[in-house]
C-alpha cells in the first residue's frame, strides 16, 4: 500500500470517528439495551405490529430502535415487549406497542415535521416520534411523570424532544402550528385549542369518549384550506382519562 493511500484511509477513519451520533445511535448504545432486548424488539415489531397491518417503514424502524424497556418501571422490564399496556404510576400507562405504532402511522410523520404530543407519560411515544420528525413538543400535567420522562429522554440522547409540565388541553401555542398532534389520553371531545394549533394540511390522532368506557380512536385532518374532517380509525379502545388542571 503506497503512502498516499495510507494517508487517505487515515483521514477517512478520523472523519468517521468524529461524526456526530444520530438520535437512533444514542438509543442503541444506551446502557441496559442489550442484544437480548434488541431481539425482543424485533420480534415485537414482526409479531405484534407488522402482523396487524402497520406498514410505514419509518414507524417500523422507530419501533425497532427505541428501547421500550427503558421507558417502563424496572420491575416491569420483563414485560416491556409484550402485547399489552403497562402501568407507569400515578394512574397512567404506556400504551401497547401496536397502538403506539398505529397512532404514529396515522399521523404520517415526516422528517421535517414539528409534532405536538399531549400526555408525555413515560416519554415512549415522544421517543418514537422523535426518531422520525424534526422536533417533538410534549406536555405532561403530572409533574413527577413529566420530570422523570424529561430526564430519561435526555439520558438516552434525544436532542429534539422538549417536555413541558402543563395542562395539555391548551396545547403549546408558542410553538404552533404543528404538522401533527397526538393525544394519548381519552377526552370526551376534541380540545378546540389543539385543532386551532394544527397546521393546515396537518393530522391529529386522539381517543375520544368517556373515561373508563370504550372509546374511539379518531383521526382529525385539517385541509390546506383549514376545513376539518373527522374519521374513526379504531373503535373499542380504552385509554386513561385526559387529566385536566384543577381550578
Amino acid at each position: 500500500m503506497n503512502m498516499t493511500r495510507k494517508v487517505l484511509l487515515l483521514l477517512i477513519f478520523t472523519f468517521l470517528l468524529y461524526l456526530p451520533l444520530s438520535d437512533s445511535a444514542y438509543c442503541l448504545s444506551m446502557p441496559g439495551d442489550t442484544e437480548h432486548y434488541r431481539e425482543l424488539r424485533h420480534k415485537m415489531v414482526e409479531t405484534q405490529i407488522v402482523a396487524k397491518g402497520v406498514k410505514d417503514e419509518l414507524v417500523l424502524k422507530a419501533m425497532r430502535d427505541v428501547p421500550r424497556h427503558l421507558f417502563v418501571p424496572e420491575r416491569s422490564r420483563g414485560s416491556a415487549y409484550r402485547d399489552h399496556p403497562l402501568a407507569i404510576g400515578y394512574g397512567q400507562t404506556i400504551s401497547q406497542p401496536y397502538i403506539v405504532a398505529l397512532m404514529t402511522e396515522w399521523l404520517k410523520p415526516k422528517k421535517d415535521d414539528i409534532a405536538l404530543e399531549v400526555g408525555t407519560g413515560s416519554g415512549y411515544q415522544a421517543a418514537v416520534l422523535g426518531q422520525i420528525v424534526q422536533s417533538v413538543y410534549t406536555i405532561e400535567i403530572i409533574s413527577p411523570l413529566g420530570n422523570a420522562a424529561e430526564k430519561r429522554i435526555k439520558e438516552i440522547g434525544y436532542k429534539n424532544i422538549l417536555v413541558k409540565i402543563a395542562d395539555g388541553y391548551f396545547g403549546w401555542e408558542e410553538h404552533a402550528p404543528f404538522d401533527c398532534v397526538i393525544v394519548t389520553a381519552a377526552s370526551d371531545h376534541v380540545p378546540p385549542p389543539l385543532i386551532k394549533q394544527l397546521k393546515n394540511g396537518g393530522r391529529m390522532v386522539i381517543p375520544v369518549g368517556h373515561p373508563f368506557r370504550v372509546q374511539n380512536l379518531m383521526l382529525i385532518e385539517k385541509s390546506k384550506k383549514g376545513e376539518i374532517q373527522v374519521k374513526s380509525i379504531l373503535p373499542g379502545v380504552i385509554f386513561v382519562p385526559f387529566v385536566r388542571e384543577r381550578k
